[in-house]
């Protein structure tokens, strides 16, 4: 598929087709919810490995999850230390989660806010996206648009031009994963984020 603008970019992504764009850690492959299957297909993904929603803003998060008021309120102090950043919190599911997400365990999803201006401003016009990183599965994420869009030709991606040099910066590290336990914190993947108070 063709590079394109930040603007045709969400355009599309809004009609259920999978788009491609940098966040602060790796760039991402994000389809609208209800769509997540594409992913699947796009990185031969096995079903056991589940996608998670970025959003542009904790609130646009918040209704994909169910837990307790305390449950609420430490995972809402937790996002507000960590978040923006690269910190992915896997939490109970609500019934809003399309099970295509997380194909195997529809009962828990994961949530993140990317600290990446360009990332932040496509998912504030598209709203929540099912992401992942943009690679087939079990290779090395791909850290350029050029290198996705050879890779993944029915994805659309956005064209170098419209990146500044500090735009076009991923740290190449993925995102540190938190799991809640009634325990508290977990830690499934560590990354560049540590979280102080398991």
């Amino acid at each position: 598929m063709p590079k394109v603008c930040q603007s045709q970019l969400i355009k599309v992504a809004k009609t259920g087709q999978v788009v491609s764009f940098p966040t602060d850690t790796v760039p991402a492959l994000g389809v609208l919810p209800k769509s997540a299957f594409l992913i699947f297909s796009l990185k031969k993904r096995s079903p056991d490995k589940p996608l998670i929603l970025m959003g542009a803003y904790p609130e646009d998060l918040w209704q994909y999850v169910k837990g307790t008021l305390q449950e609420l309120d430490i995972w809402q102090q937790t996002a507000q230390r960590y978040w923006p950043g690269a910190l992915t919190l896997v939490l109970p599911a609500s019934p809003l989660v399309p099970t295509t997400i997380n194909p195997t365990n529809s009962g828990t999803i994961g949530l993140r806010i990317p600290n990446h201006k360009i990332a932040q401003a496509i998912l504030a016009k598209t709203g929540c996206l099912a992401t992942t990183s943009s690679n087939l599965s079990g290779h090395p994420p791909l850290e350029t648009m050029r290198a996705i869009a050879a890779t993944f030709l029915d994805v659309y991606t956005l064209d170098d031009s419209d990146l500044t040099s500090e735009e076009k910066y991923v740290s190449g590290i993925p995102s540190t994963v938190a799991k809640w336990t009634k325990k508290g914190w977990i830690i499934l993947r560590q990354g560049n984020v540590f979280i102080k108070d398991k």
